[in-house]
């Protein structure tokens, strides 16, 4: 392009690197840019940072990486490899062996860069991979979090982090969540000591202390602000200014139309735009057009900005997609208030079963919440399985806690309102679900007759260590399988919710979007769930989505970085004097290690 092309003239803000969201991948991105020298602005178009990662549970999942072969895992790169050909195999150019080699080989560079920056990373012990069993599989897993995190520590920042409602707002560690849920254990109750008085300290010295999501994206977020690096929120992008041409046929992304207070903005962006704007989860058009059915926007757990406008602005300028029909699946059931809540760890307790409307099994309960909730769009194809019935005896509904709700408290709302169906027998209630009453008490009568022996010779429930990982210890053989015999007994309805949609945005191993026509579109990158997932349609241990987000954030950033600097486009950026988001600059102190930066507006 001629110099005329690239004249700073007629733009209202000029930065190298444009990161558009804030998830764990734009801001990965962010501090990578940041330490390679280039100016960098981030926009957020609600006014909470952290996307769907400061929602979640915080961990990634990183094969080979080199905190959790420091804590004995035995794994390499052959090992990684083994495992995506046994579980994610090919589902399209999305898992591309150049895309899975790039995935693999940027994960130990890029833990190391971040442990600089105080994320202080920590092996999940015991949170195996979910296909253990798998050529390659760890069943003492790959997964990583990080310390838990005072979020006092982000100053005037702290009520810009995305706290999730859902997520409990005590201090816990993921391994502390597995006995937490059985607080009439020894180890439960051992768990609810040790995080009650962590609590209890914490708000005597008045911190603010989390795990999961927040604990990640807090480090992240304080690590950008010690950086300096300009964080703007309730600023939405609205388009992509391309010139030269459109898409694949030869335009480039130079920038995007934004906008802030109440005013549309152009921000060119000399090195590249990186999108992280999650999928469209609360996009209800969009989920009719490409999505599975029956969905609902009302079973979404996913970040409330997840409405899908930036992959269709893409989509317009000749971005390729793939995988729209996917996402993170997660069994949800909806609570009388409407709220979502997923069920995770509750799928692998014993005494519980989940049947369609004829009665039946159909899935192994305690798998991936992606392959539940897969396995009910499966089955509804041909019975009756959206909702599904979660089926409790009453030592299930005693001993354990459903979703916040600790084991032997049921709700007045919940009983009123139907959310929780209660019966004497099975019988009676299977009619109360409007299940065939001869087909529940059927699949009851024949599942007890091996759970008793703790086998499930239909589903192998329990036989992987990642079902057993929230199982009942106390319960042997077999501690997710015991017999549902004891009355009274309960039901909830569970509905295929997810936590986000994992298609989007066709990337190469770059993270370059790539065009219809197969070939990258020039200074367009995307990472996380507004992009078709490097591991296709599975979910191959704990934090995937997670930890492909900030590694092809990373890719993107430096191939960005590079490209600009091969065309002498990225020197110091001018502008750009935008009015900050009604927070102030940052006093906290530099972190020791970080590259020095340069400057820059906060808001």
């Amino acid at each position: 392009m001629s110099d005329a092309d690239w004249d700073d003239a007629g733009w209202d803000v000029v930065t190298d690197l444009l990161l558009v969201g804030s998830g764990g991948g734009a801001l990965c991105a962010a501090l990578a840019a940041r330490a390679a020298g280039d100016q960098v602005l981030v926009l957020e178009k609600t006014d909470q940072i952290g996307g769907s990662t400061a929602m979640s549970g915080g961990v990634l999942w990183l094969p080979n990486n080199p905190v959790s072969r420091a804590a004995g895992v035995s794994d390499s790169r052959e090992d990684a490899l083994r495992y995506f050909a046994s579980v994610v195999g090919d589902a399209g150019p999305s898992t591309s062996p150049a895309r899975v080699d790039a995935f693999l080989d940027a994960i130990e560079p890029m833990v190391t860069f971040l442990s600089g920056y105080d994320l202080r990373f920590r092996h999940c012990e015991g949170y195996s991979d979910y296909y253990d069993d798998r050529p390659g599989g760890k069943a003492r897993g790959r997964s990583l979090e990080t310390d838990l995190f005072d979020c006092t520590e982000l100053g005037p920042w702290r009520d810009k982090l995305r706290i999730s409602e859902g997520m409990p707002p005590v201090p816990m560690y993921t391994g502390e969540v597995a006995t937490g849920t059985m607080p009439t254990t020894a180890a439960g109750a051992r768990t609810a000591a040790r995080v009650a008085g962590r609590f209890a300290r914490a708000t005597l010295t008045r911190r603010q202390v989390r795990g999961s999501g927040a604990a990640l994206q807090g480090r992240m977020l304080r690590a950008l602000l010690r950086a300096e690096v300009p964080v703007w929120t309730s600023t939405p992008a609205v388009d992509l200014i391309v010139e030269g041409g459109e898409g694949g046929a030869g335009g480039e992304v130079v920038g995007v139309v934004a906008e802030r207070d109440g005013r549309r903005i152009r921000v060119r962006a000399r090195a590249g735009v990186l999108l992280d704007v999650g999928g469209f989860s609360h996009n209800a058009r969009m989920r009719d057009q490409y999505g599975r059915a029956p969905a609902s926007t009302a079973w979404t757990s996913a970040n409330p900005g997840d409405t899908g406008e930036m992959i269709t602005a893409a989509m317009r300028h000749g971005a390729a997609v793939d995988l729209m029909d996917e996402a993170w699946w997660i069994p949800s059931s909806v609570l009388p208030d409407g709220k979502p809540q997923f069920a995770v760890y509750e799928r692998s307790k014993p005494f519980a079963i989940l049947v369609d409307e004829s009665g039946a099994r159909f899935t192994n309960e305690a798998a991936s919440y992606m392959e539940v909730g897969q396995a009910m769009y499966e089955r509804n194809a041909t019975v009756p399985a959206v909702p599904s019935w979660w089926i409790m005896d009453s030592r299930n509904r005693r001993s354990y806690v459903w979703g916040t709700t600790p084991g032997g408290i049921n709700p007045k709302e919940w009983l009123r309102s139907g959310y929780l169906k209660k019966a004497d027998t099975i019988g009676e209630l299977a009619r109360q679900c409007g299940i065939d009453p001869a087909g529940l008490e059927a699949t009851v009568e024949r599942f007890n007759r091996h759970a008793a022996e703790g086998r499930d010779p239909e589903f192998h429930k329990g036989e992987r260590a990642y079902d057993r990982y929230y199982g009942d210890p106390r319960v042997q053989p077999n501690p997710c399988v015991g017999p549902v015999e004891r009355a009274p007994f309960y039901a909830v309805a569970l509905y295929p919710g997810d936590v986000g949609t994992c298609g989007g945005l066709l990337t190469d191993e770059h993270a370059r979007v790539l065009s219809t026509d197969g070939a990258p579109i020039a200074g367009l990158y995307a990472a996380g769930n507004c992009t078709a997932s490097v591991v296709g349609r599975t979910y191959p241990g704990a934090g995937a989505s997670i930890g492909a987000s900030f590694v092809f954030g990373w890719l993107g950033a430096h191939h960005a970085h590079a490209r600009a600097r091969r065309r002498g486009d990225a020197d110091t950026a001018v502008g750009g004097a935008a009015v900050p988001n009604g927070v102030g600059p940052t006093d906290l102190p530099a972190a020791s290690g970080v590259a020095s930066a340069r400057k820059g507006d906060h808001g």
